[in-house]
């Protein structure tokens, strides 16, 4: 039993970027669904998009977020791969301030239950620009579902004790 009084939850402002370069709006099930998810954890969808797997396209959207002060969190999905075209770890990893790396760390460990050691090739990230927190998740359904069911809900959750990335948002600009 905690002795420790309850907190009430804070809902967060969360943008969702699709790099794909086949997928649509109506075909992107893994953007779809993280949306139900962080809305059904009772957080506010700020804005979703679908960008071909260019580096700029999706560095260009992401920056547009990280300096729009009502967007507290984005999550990207597509592009962590291997392939030529996989591109999102190099589109978002210079506009980041400070690397979350136990945030890649764990997704692999805990996506290594259902795939095994093809979570090797996974090159999933976090981090923080301009006091936003940045996710950069796998195209898979399945893979984003993992991140937010088993990291980034939690994480995102003020209730979370010992502690959470809510918590530290009055503190990011910090100098």
């Amino acid at each position: 039993m905690s002795n420790q009084s309850p907190r009430e939850f804070i809902p967060v402002n969360i943008a969702i970027l699709t790099a794909s370069d086949t997928r649509t709006e109506a075909e992107d099930k893994s953007g779809k669904a993280l949306v139900e998810r962080l809305t059904n954890d009772g957080h506010h969808l700020y804005d979703k998009v679908v960008v071909p797997d260019d580096i700029y396209q999706i560095r260009a959207i992401v920056s547009k977020w990280i300096a729009d002060p009502e967007i507290q969190t984005i999550v990207t999905t597509g592009g962590t791969g291997v392939s030529g075209r996989d591109g999102s770890p190099e589109a978002i990893s210079p506009l980041l301030d400070k690397q979350l790396n136990g945030f890649g760390e764990m997704f692999r460990v805990l996506s290594y239950d259902d795939i095994g050691t093809s979570t090797l090739q996974s090159r999933t990230l976090a981090g923080v620009a301009n006091g936003t927190y940045v996710f950069v998740l796998p195209g898979s359904t399945g893979a984003c579902k993992l991140a937010w069911e088993r990291l980034i809900s939690h994480q995102l959750d003020y209730r979370t004790r010992p502690c959470n990335l809510v918590e530290m948002m009055p503190r990011l600009l910090e100098k």
